[in-house]
Formats: C-alpha cells, structure tokens, sequence
C-alpha cells in the first residue's frame, strides 16, 4: 500500500529528507510529484522517522512546502522481457531509441539476487574476442569478470565497441548488454551509431547515462543492466556478455552522494564502503549449476592520471579474475588495441584453453610469448643505458622480436576480427624469428609439431 507525504525537511544536492516518515524499506521505491510531472527516487537511509530519498532526475524545481512524496511500499524495478534486444534505454530502464515502450513480461528488482556460492558453476568456455592481444594471452572465459584498466585519451571506447561487435561466445544462444555511464553525448551518438552500422544492435541491449543527466541516475545504470543480464542469462537461457564504462564514472557519482550525505569519507574522498559496492556489481557474473545461461563482465574504467594504484582499479583488481591493461607508450607510438601484455592477466585462463577449449599448444605457447616479451623489455631497459650497439646478439635478437610482436600481434586494424587458430598460428610465426634453444617453455614435442625454421 502507497503512503503520500506532503512536505520535506530537508534538500541537499540529489537527496531530499522527510520526518515523521514510519514502515519505510531501506531501497523502497518513491515518487516525488513535482507540479504536473513525477520523479523517482530510492530510500538510501533510514533514520528513526526521518529518511534519505536519492532523487533519479535531480532536485531542481523541487520545494519544501508543497512536494507530495509517494512511498510505494515496493522496490525499485525494471520491466524486463526479451523484447529489450535491439533497444537502447536511459539510466533507469526507460526506452529512449521512440520505439515505445516494451512489453514486459517480468519486473524484476534491480539490486538482484545474490547467486548462492555452492550453486555456482566453475567457468570453462573461452569467449573469442577477435583480438589477439586478448584471445592469445588473457582469454576471455564465460562466467568471469575481466576489467578493462584504461587512461584518459586512449580508445576504450572503440574497444568496447569491438569486441561488443565481435564477440564469439560458443556453444549457446548470446547477447551483449553495454552500459556506458556519465558519457558525453558525441560518445553516445558513436556506441548508437556503431552497434547500428555494424548490425551488432539487434543483440544488443543498451543503456545510455549521459553526462548531462542527473547524478544519481548513474549509480542505477549497471544495476538496470545486470538486472537485464541476469534475466536473459538464468531466465531465458542466454549467455550474456556485460560491458560497463566508465565504472569511475560511476565511483565518482558515489563519492558525490555519499559527500551529500556527510559520510565520513575514505581514500581520496570515496565512501568507505566503496570496495563492498562495487563487489556488489561485479560479483553478479557467473553461472549456475544445471543452468545454461551465463553473465559475463567486461568493467572498464579510466585510472586518474594512469595510476593503477587509484582506489577504483586498485580495488577492482581485488574482486576480479584478472586485468586488461592499455599502455599510454603503446597508444603513443600508434598501436591498438595498446594492451599492456606484462601487466595483463587472466586469472580463469588455464581452465578454458587447451586442447578441449582452444588448441593444445595455446597454454605452452601463450607462456613462452611472456617470457619472450619480457626479455626483450630487459633488453630494452639495457639499451637505454648501454645503447642498442654494444648489445649482445641474444638481447638484438629479443630488440627485434620485440618490434615483429607489438607490430604484428599486439596490432590489428579496429575492424579485424581474428579466429583463436589466427592468433596462435600468429604466435608461431612471431616465434619463428627467435632461434629454438631460446624458447624454453615450450617442450620438444609441441615445438616438434609447431616450430619449423
């Protein structure tokens, strides 16, 4: 039953408070009727009588004396039906692509369900992103979380519209859902006109916060998303493949709120509780025993200033399975996708590649890539101190391979999509140039198979 108050105590920034307020439910849905329109809002605190409302649209317009406040004794929810394919909504789940609105088959509550940790299935099918640097070397499995850690002025933007478009999730029925939070509106108009030109929107889910929109709507947007995930995933069987940007986007809308309400702040002004919040989001991928679907996370989110140590992807690496990592250096002298392979992982890989997955020299080979790699930054390091010429020829050799692998592996053209028999024949040929008694983590029967000079 919905109870109507007239009247606030309080308004500060994107929160309204109420007195006298009894039988409220801490993320109880409200609606605030501001002149002929209504907003909606969420209870966020709960004080005795008195109750915190974060307001979706912003406060402005909004008065003290005559706001009626509606309690509707529910939820937040979002309407959810497999209609939602090919549609892009706001922050909140409203359809703004002027289709109409969807016909909903479920309401669903947007902080989800937590997936009980003895049902969960352990991930094992790789998810091939067409991207070497990715598929070769930190592949993709379906069920986990693999952030992508980037910088301001480097192309996350396009690669999250790449492997979006590309994404080869095997052995069942797919989607993607893509969020993006606090984006500016030429970047909106490209993820629009990127899934459309490419035809990746009918699959596709979208839910678009601009930078322009309200605060507090960006803390909602990757609830409505997983929300919608979780709902094709373990409802309609599909697996899904979750890509959310910018996550500091949202951790900076966090720490407004929280500002808002006078939180005791934590490190560089977050709330205390930010590690638990965004365990909160990630922690809803996965699959579940005897279920087919799965939910599949791809979080990006830009380090201020290209510090990894920043509270957002410091903590982020502390729940997810590995990290992608784009290099400014690489950005800089004109590769792409420029990911950072040594400071790249992913922690699932070794239970989804071999020779039941991928093929049976990908873990063998993808080892000896590293090693190879990280000699040649050795190398590289030497030469800055030393100059290239008075090298050994061991450590030319590496300077060289160094060159081929960056150009040739770690770059590809942004519409290339590469087979995972692609990527490691690749990966061969790259090794090919390096003598055999170098490759020491590959043993004598795959190289047998696999290296000819």
């Amino acid at each position: 039953m919905s109870i109507e108050f007239v009247g606030l105590r309080e308004i500060n920034g994107p929160l309204i408070v109420l007195d006298g307020v009894r039988g409220a439910g801490y993320g109880e849905l409200v609606k605030i009727k501001v002149g002929g329109s209504e907003r909606l809002g969420k209870i966020i605190t709960i004080d005795g009588e008195r109750v915190v409302v974060q307001v979706f649209e912003g406060t402005a317009g909004i008065s003290l004396e005559n706001t009626g406040t509606v309690l509707t004794g529910s939820p937040m929810e979002i309407s959810l039906g497999k209609s939602m394919l090919g549609r892009v909504f706001d922050g909140v789940g409203r359809p703004i692509d002027g289709y109409g609105e969807i016909y909903p088959e479920k309401k669903l509550d947007i902080d989800g369900l937590a997936i009980n940790p003895v049902a969960r299935d352990y991930p094992h099918d790789y998810i091939g992103t067409g991207i070497s640097s990715i598929d070769g070397l930190a592949t993709l499995i379906k069920g986990q979380k693999l952030p992508i850690f980037s910088g301001a002025g480097m192309p996350h933007n396009e690669l999250a519209v790449q492997i979006a478009r590309q994404a080869n999730i095997t052995n069942g029925d797919y989607c993607i859902v893509f969020a993006a939070m606090g984006v500016k509106n030429d970047v909106a108009d490209y993820f629009r006109r990127s899934f459309e030109e490419t035809g990746a929107l009918s699959r596709t889910v979208m839910f678009l916060n601009l930078a322009s929109d309200p605060i507090t709507e960006r803390i909602t947007t990757p609830r409505c998303a997983l929300t919608t995930a979780e709902f094709l995933a373990f409802e309609k069987g599909m697996d899904v493949l979750v890509i959310m940007t910018d996550m500091t986007a949202y951790a900076e809308a966090l720490r407004e709120v929280s500002s808002a309400m006078g939180e005791i702040p934590g490190r560089k002004g977050y709330p205390g509780y930010l590690y638990s919040d965004l365990a909160s989001l990630y922690e809803r991928a996965g699959k579940i025993k005897g279920m087919p679907g799965s939910v599949t996370q791809i979080p990006i989110l830009t380090m201020p200033n290209d510090d990894i140590t920043h509270p957002v992807p410091d903590l982020t690496g502390y729940i997810t399975e590995g990290q992608i990592v784009l290099d400014r250096s690489l950005h800089g002298a004109g590769v792409y996708p420029p990911v950072s392979v040594l400071m790249s992982l992913s922690r699932l890989m070794k239970d989804g590649i071999g020779e039941e997955y991928t093929r049976d020299d990908h873990k063998a080979l993808s080892n000896q890539l590293y090693a190879s790699y990280a000699k040649a930054q050795e190398a590289r390091s030497l030469a800055s101190v030393v100059g290239e010429e008075d090298l050994s020829d061991e450590d030319k050799q590496y300077l060289s391979f160094a060159k081929l692998f960056e150009k040739r592996f770690i770059a590809q053209q942004r519409a290339e999509s590469r087979s995972m028999d692609e990527t490691l024949d690749l990966g061969w040929e790259i090794l090919r140039t390096l003598p055999r008694n170098l490759l020491d983590r590959i043993d004598d029967e795959t190289l047998d198979k696999y290296y000819k000079e």
